[in-house]
This record gives C-alpha cells, sequence and structure tokens, in this order.
C-alpha cells in the first residue's frame, strides 16, 4: 500500500491544516490522557461527541469488551493512544510495557476489524522507535532501533499495525510523534517537569533551582495541540507510517534559557544523577515532509509559547494542590 501522500476519500474528508471532517463517531482510546484530553476537546470544539470511555468504563484487556464498544460506538475512526507511555519506567516494568501496550493495540486492531471495518484505525506509535539515527533529519523510511522497552512496545504496535493493514485490507495510518509537550503534561517529562519546578519555586518565593538531567541532549519538540490536529487529520490519509514532529532540534538548556526569561524570581540548573537517562540518544530531529505533502500539517505554536503555556498551567495548577 502506499505510504501516503493522498487524503482518503469516503467516510472521512481531510481539511488542509484543520481538524479533518468526520461524518461519524470518533472513537478515542486514552481520552483522559495528556494527548488524549487534548484530542478529544478539539473533538468536541469540531462539533463531535466522541466516544472516550475512561479506563475504569472499558478494560482495553479486555478483548469482548472492546469489541462490544466499537460495535455500539460504530465509530467512521478509531485513535488509539491509550499506552503505557513512560519511556523511564518502562526500564522498570518492562514486562508491563511491552505486553500491555501490544495486547491493547491488538485488541483494538481484532476489535475494529470485527465491529467497525469500515473505519479508519490511528495508531498511536513514539518518534523513540527510531533510536540512535544514522542520519538527521530522520524520515519513515529509517530502520526501527528502539532503545528503551517503551520504544520497543511502540515500534511492536507498529509493525502490527502495518501487518492487519496489509493482511486484512485495514485502514490503519501509524502516527510516529516526537515528543510533543504543552499545559496539563505529566511531570516527569523535561518540559514540564521543568516548568513546574520554576513555578513552585514562584509560588515559594525563592531561586529557582532545576535539577535536569544532560542539558546538552537535543530533541524534536512540537506543542500537543499541533500533535493532535495531525492525529485529526491521519485519520483521512492513505494507510502508511508518518512522523509528526517540528522538524527542529532544541538542546535541554535552551529550554532552561525561555523558562528563565518567563520565570519572576531567579533561575539556575544544576546537574541531578537521577535525571540521567540511559542509551539515550545525544540528538534526535524528525521530518514531518511526508505528512506535510499528504494533508498540509505543519506545526504552528513556537516551542516558547508551549513553554510560557506550560508554565501557567502550572502556575495555576500547583495552588489548588495544597
Amino acid at each position: 500500500m502506499s505510504q501516503g501522500a493522498t487524503v482518503r476519500s469516503g467516510t472521512v474528508a481531510g481539511r488542509t491544516g484543520g481538524a479533518g471532517a468526520l461524518s461519524g463517531v470518533p472513537f478515542v482510546t486514552g481520552g483522559n490522557g495528556f494527548a488524549g484530553r487534548h484530542l478529544v476537546e478539539v473533538l468536541r470544539a469540531d462539533g463531535h461527541e466522541p466516544a472516550a470511555p475512561s479506563s475504569a468504563e472499558l478494560d482495553l484487556l479486555d478483548r469482548p469488551a472492546v469489541e462490544r464498544a466499537l460495535q455500539a460506538a460504530a465509530p467512521a475512526a478509531v485513535f488509539h493512544l491509550a499506552a503505557f507511555s513512560s519511556p523511564l519506567h518502562s526500564w522498570e516494568q518492562p514486562r508491563r510495557a511491552l505486553l500491555t501496550n501490544l495486547e491493547m493495540t491488538l485488541n483494538v486492531l481484532e476489535s475494529a476489524r470485527a465491529a467497525a471495518p469500515g473505519a479508519s484505525v490511528v495508531i498511536v506509535a513514539s518518534g523513540q522507535v527510531y533510536g540512535e539515527p544514522e542520519s538527521m533529519p530522520v524520515t519513515e523510511d529509517a530502520r526501527l532501533e528502539p532503545g528503551n522497552p517503551y520504544a520497543v512496545s511502540k515500534a511492536a504496535c507498529d509493525m502490527l499495525g502495518q501487518q492487519y493493514a496489509r493482511a486484512h485490507g485495514m485502514h490503519v495510518v501509524r502516527l510516529r510523534p516526537f515528543n510533543h509537550a504543552g499545559p496539563g503534561q505529566p511531570d516527569e517529562y523535561v518540559v514540564s517537569t521543568l516548568a513546574r519546578q520554576v513555578a513552585e519555586a514562584e509560588l515559594g518565593g525563592r531561586t529557582a533551582v532545576l535539577h535536569t538531567g544532560d542539558v546538552r541532549v537535543k530533541r524534536d519538540f512540537t506543542d500537543v495541540r499541533d500533535v493532535v490536529r495531525a492525529y485529526l487529520l491521519a485519520a483521512s490519509l492513505e494507510p502508511g507510517a508518518y512522523n509528526v514532529c517540528s522538524g527542529r532540534c532544541t538542546a535541554i538548556a535552551e529550554l532552561i534559557d525561555v523558562l528563565g526569561e518567563e520565570a519572576r524570581v531567579e533561575v539556575r540548573q544544576e546537574d541531578d544523577p537521577a535525571r540521567m537517562r540511559p542509551h539515550e540518544p545525544p540528538a534526535l530531529r524528525g521530518s514531518h515532509d511526508r505528512l506535510t505533502a499528504a494533508c498540509g500539517w505543519r506545526p504552528e505554536i513556537p516551542l516558547a509559547q508551549t513553554v510560557r503555556d506550560t508554565l501557567d498551567w502550572w502556575r495555576a495548577r500547583l495552588p489548588r494542590l495544597g
């Protein structure tokens, strides 16, 4: 099948640069997660009421339950975001990361094949499937060389989606988002943890001492609100793999500089050995050319705004946490 340079016609119609027009119900797994909440919000703003059961309402490890849920929703598109999503914790819980992510994805694909055969299935993998690339920017044709258990699980889910598209003729789109950030992100991720540390220092009226891993590490950051726009558009694309990224490489030290400009207190940085991550490539930058050619998507929100909005989110949240 084509890796995708056209917008698919039929149940889902694309809208260049926008959210995509669905003619039926969208079904979202992981709708209570970081990106999932933003996706649900955009779907509602676009006039849809998605079926987005919480993990308490639907156990994705229960295949019959997933099939019943899809049969009841009769979705036009299934957005599979639910996952064990922590690369750091996957080192501590490799079995859980691998088996949970793969089994949930298998259940979604099998259930969609049985109960919603006409639906587009958007599987969210990860830019981490590439590991330490031989060259940059990384395109979708690069070898998959995952460097941690989480990335291995995402590579397996990606390949499973490809196999279901080829073997069963399903409309499966596989997305490989690189680092994304924004308001509402858990604080184990770099932009959010730095923003939280600044907000805590502001609340206490003290210098913000940012405890970090290696600040020379460079990553490709995209605002989560741009990322979920890509997710919506993806449902209308030809089956295949697509990177979701900014195409820019930003060092952690540069994020600290932005926070220093935005902070209401003095900011300084200290290395924290506990935050050093093993087996991490020194730099990672992707190419979104395939996705842009297919539907016109481009990142629109500057990284400085992402950092500011994340900081403001923590400023508003911390007083409520007590």
